[in-house]
């Protein structure tokens, strides 16, 4: 072999292994999850949160995509940290995705843990004091939940809920506008995550088990998990009812009426389940239907929403 297959061959496997880590950074973080809360916290401050104001105000706003960007970036850290904690129990729950992520070196992960939460607080900062204190306390809250709170029972559901939400908070300090809508949605987004955090806790019952995780199904068994998740899916029923009887939601009612049979058609699913791959299915119709809310936004009035999407190009 001479030097010039020598070189090819080392800047192959060179490619191949940065291809290889910024796939594992990628799972790392969780970019998928990150861009749905960067898309949902602008189609909600377009739609919902500041209605009032022109669609190309809002997008021309600096500020909108500082505090958009470091969610993201929080959020982000808080995937790595995670991850970071439960790296063992990864290692029985879902063996070949976590040796992917395991492809980038802790060093590199705490670097860029540091790196993106510093993202975060400077450009909260940027956009007000109160911005950056907020981004400060949801990154500590984030670390305290991964490394403390998540072994605890039900607090460690309650809080993987609110974290989840806590986001769009920063934008209605933002605006200073908060509707009871709002607080209506909120409250079904909240009840569809702790749904998806106990399917996720059934998914990784063994790892749990071994870490001594005090999970719901660890401690009071999958029968009663079951019923948790029974619970809240007849209490999802109550912001979607006060939603379509009370407010105008336009076609965002046809929405929560296909909502609704999903919820009730996985209810017997998850009693027949048995396995972790039956669990999976649950998971990811529950992640559709988070998916599909977000953009399910733009039903609320869509004939309003098209013609403001127009003033964009004008």
């Amino acid at each position: 072999m001479n030097k010039e297959q020598t070189y090819q061959l080392n800047a192959d496997k060179s490619f191949r292994t940065l291809i290889v880590k910024a796939l594992s950074l990628f799972s790392s973080v969780r970019l998928y999850n990150v861009t749905i809360v960067a898309i949902a916290q602008l189609l909600a401050a377009i739609f919902i949160i500041a209605p009032n104001l022109t669609v190309k105000s809002i997008l021309s706003d600096y500020k909108l995509w500082f505090i958009v960007l470091a969610s993201s970036a929080a959020i982000a850290g808080g995937y790595i940290i995670n991850n970071f904690y439960d790296r063992e129990k990864d290692l029985i729950n879902r063996p070949q995705k976590t040796l992917l992520e395991n492809q980038i070196s802790r060093s590199t992960l705490w670097s860029v843990y540091f790196t993106v939460n510093g993202i975060a607080f400077i450009l909260g900062c940027i956009v007000s004091w109160r911005a950056g204190l907020f981004f400060a306390l949801y990154i500590f809250a984030m670390w305290l939940y991964s490394h403390k709170l998540k072994r605890v029972l039900f607090l460690g559901n309650l809080m993987a809920a609110l974290l989840a939400v806590t986001p769009f908070f920063v934008l209605f300090m933002y605006y200073k506008n908060f509707y009871p809508v709002i607080l209506v949605h909120g409250g079904f987004l909240f009840l569809i995550i702790g749904m998806r955090e106990l399917i996720k806790d059934l998914e990784n019952l063994r790892g749990d088990l071994a870490q001594n995780y005090r999970t719901i199904p660890v401690v009071l068994g999958e029968k009663m998990s079951k019923k948790f998740y029974t619970l809240l899916t007849f209490l999802t029923i109550v912001p979607i009812t006060i939603l379509v009887a009370y407010y105008e939601i336009g076609y965002m009612e046809y929405y929560f009426t296909l909502i609704v049979g999903a919820l009730l058609v996985c209810l017997p699913l998850i009693w027949s389940s048995r396995r972790k791959r039956e669990y999976l299915l649950i998971h990811f119709i529950l992640k559709i239907i988070i998916g599909a809310g977000v953009f399910s936004i733009l039903l609320i009035d869509l004939p309003a929403i098209l013609q403001r999407l127009q003033t964009i190009f004008t």
